[in-house]
């Protein structure tokens, strides 16, 4: 199949051609992806970038409860919506024991963390509290790991506890700030626990997430999906195999649902620009974790991919589901540094300044992840200025 025509079916599909102009962040999130949350922007430049979402919406849906922060698939944290909240905890819940096993070498056991689970909760009773509080709440129930634990990055045991109960679905983080580009948070309890009514087994659970994640971009490969889910081989053909996916062509690993592949059939190849400025996690990119594969071969040499090409190291423009260039935002000058692969014109211009007037107005900074400071930016800032001219 012409790549340039499943690179726009992609975008299409990721709502990235103005089709979900307008929609509710949930909606957005229910027929896209879950956005990956690394304490970035990512999420408010995925409904952004698809709907035109204000910050103030965004943090108005998980004020609301319509989208929220969770751990899920591969036990990473993505915002949700809420009619996915009960899979997303069940398919991360056999990656929440990291934890535990470290502080198992640390002399912590299960009975000690079962107690400090029940005064967290308990704690948590009248209103939400943030980690210090929680603390001082549970009295001597949380305790310091010593010197030993800070080296293996555990310094108490109260994220054990804290990680437990959120897998359980018992409590939720709340951010500090009501924001989702940081990592300051409070703990509340969460009624009705939203895995309480729940009845399908692990494996049936995966099924649901591979049934989503074919909706949400496919054609893709088993293992792609492997990746997006941490399955195994056999674990991840298995959860496939009920969904009767078809091959997008003939001896093609890529599958999809018949209906799809029938709708894909008929889809044309755009004739106008559809530019849009996405984030380095941004779903059409993350899925199916193979950046190289929506930049043209001849713009390969110019792109700043990262992981064997399959991530982006900067923020992405895409059109029509190519990635046509890479952004930053400079803090400093508090505008868009950014390049394009071939010739820029009008309507790409346009498209950079009004994401330029998103970030600088209503987030303040376009960090990728919670470490990606001002000065770390300096040199990808500076690569992509002399990239521009």
């Amino acid at each position: 199949m012409d790549e340039a025509l499943l690179r726009a079916w992609w975008s299409h599909r990721q709502g990235l051609d103005g089709s979900l102009k307008g929609r509710p962040p949930a909606e957005v999130l229910e027929r896209t992806g879950w956005a990956r949350s690394v304490g970035g922007v990512g999420p408010y430049l995925t409904l952004f970038a698809r709907a035109g979402t204000s910050r103030e919406a965004v943090d108005a849906a998980v004020a609301k409860q319509e989208i929220h922060e969770l751990p899920s698939a591969r036990g990473c944290t993505y915002v949700l919506p809420a009619a996915d909240y009960a899979l997303g905890l069940r398919v991360g819940q056999a990656f929440s024991g990291g934890d535990m096993k470290t502080a198992l070498k640390l002399g912590v056991t299960e009975k000690e963390i079962d107690k400090l689970c029940d005064a967290v909760v308990k704690s948590l009773a009248k209103a939400p509290l943030d980690p210090r509080e929680i603390r001082e709440a549970t009295g001597g129930a949380a305790r310091s790991l010593g010197p030993e634990g800070v080296k293996k990055g555990l310094s108490t045991t109260l994220p054990i506890a804290l990680g437990r109960l959120q897998a359980a679905g018992e409590v939720r983080r709340v951010p500090v700030d009501g924001r989702l580009d940081n990592e300051r948070y409070k703990y509340a309890r969460w009624k009705p626990n939203p895995l309480a009514k729940f009845k399908l087994s692990p494996e049936e659970a995966y099924t649901e997430l591979a049934r989503r994640y074919f909706r949400w971009t496919g054609p893709a490969t088993v293992a792609e999906f492997q990746w997006f889910s941490a399955l195994g081989v056999k674990a991840a053909k298995a959860a496939v195999e009920p969904l009767k996916l078809v091959a997008l062509e003939k001896d093609s690993d890529r599958l999809m649902f018949a209906e799809d592949c029938e709708a894909l059939g008929k889809f044309k190849l755009p004739k106008t620009a559809q530019y849009a400025l996405v984030s380095s996690v941004d779903a059409i990119v993350l899925l199916r974790r193979d950046a190289a594969g929506l930049v043209d071969p001849k713009d390969r040499a110019r792109a700043t991919l990262s992981g064997g090409l399959k991530d982006l190291e900067s923020h992405a423009i895409l059109d029509r589901g190519r990635i046509v260039g890479q952004w930053e935002f400079d803090p400093v000058s508090e505008s868009i540094a950014w390049a394009a692969f071939g010739a820029r014109d009008k309507a790409m211009a346009a498209a950079v300044a009004q994401t330029e007037r998103y970030v600088k107005e209503q987030l303040g900074d376009a960090r990728s992840f919670s470490l990606d400071s001002p000065k770390s930016r300096v040199p990808r800032i500076q690569a992509l200025r002399k990239a521009a001219g």
